[in-house]
């Protein structure tokens, strides 16, 4: 009986801190499940359309927020792309042309391979708390678990997503659904994550799911983790030009 009480008070103890955080404080807490030292990933991006689907696979060795590298594997079209962002600065290489191409401006916000992602998606990394301001509308019972209802402002210019609304999983303290929104207020993605699960101390999903609101026969895209290791030591001459060639 004793035993049972303990459990009680913790439990309750538990709940009564995570429901009273603060809209800052519950930022810094998806920051710290999404991003680390360094990531190394090997994922699936499956590219669903409205007759057969693609999967294109790839590794990713990532670094703070500054540096990541992106090579795919598969299928042979797809081979020996890779993608190098260094800073603000983003160059891919195809092996079909064999030429390496620095992404920038409007580029940026282009697809990715025909996917509902765009370079922006897959390679902005910065904290969400240095690039936006938050506010809790509220709370709402999603697939059985209570969430908060986030609105998320953008406070530095130049997003995308200048607006967006997230539905933040009180448990596991990461946005389960997102809406992405324009400056002028037009939805342009919805997201959400996905088989959720504690690796290394942190919660982290299994797949992120994308779909592309202005695209009329969108299906959506998912990006499936099948693999990451967290805080793994990267070399420096990973994140060189002259390895986009080789």
């Amino acid at each position: 009986m004793k035993n049972c009480l303990i459990l009680f008070f913790l439990s309750s103890f538990s709940f009564t801190q995570s429901d009273h955080m603060s809209a800052d404080d519950i930022m810094k807490e998806i920051d710290k499940n999404l991003n680390a030292e360094s990531r190394i990933i090997t994922s699936e991006m499956v590219v669903k359309g409205r007759r057969s689907n693609r999967t294109i696979k790839s590794k990713n060795w990532i670094v703070g927020t500054e540096l990541a590298f992106i090579e795919y594997l598969s299928p042979p079209r797809e081979s020996g792309t890779k993608m190098l962002k260094i800073g603000e600065k983003l160059y891919t290489y195809s092996p079909q042309t064999d030429r390496v191409i620095q992404i920038s401006g409007h580029m940026l916000r282009q697809s990715v391979m025909g996917s509902d992602m765009s370079y922006n998606d897959m390679m902005e990394d910065r904290p969400m708390e240095e690039l936006y301001s938050a506010t809790i509308e509220g709370s709402t019972i999603l697939d059985g678990r209570e969430h908060w209802v986030m609105v998320l402002n953008a406070k530095v210019k130049g997003l995308s997503y200048p607006k967006r609304r997230s539905w933040v999983d009180k448990e596991y303290l990461l946005p389960k659904k997102e809406e992405l929104y324009a400056k002028s207020g037009k939805l342009l993605k919805t997201a959400s994550l996905k088989g959720i699960k504690k690796i290394d101390g942190r919660w982290f999903p299994s797949k992120f799911v994308y779909k592309d609101e202005l695209k009329r026969n969108s299906k959506g895209t998912e990006w499936i983790i099948d693999n990451i290791q967290f805080n793994k030591k990267i070399p420096d001459s990973r994140f060189s030009k002259a390895l986009l060639r080789k």
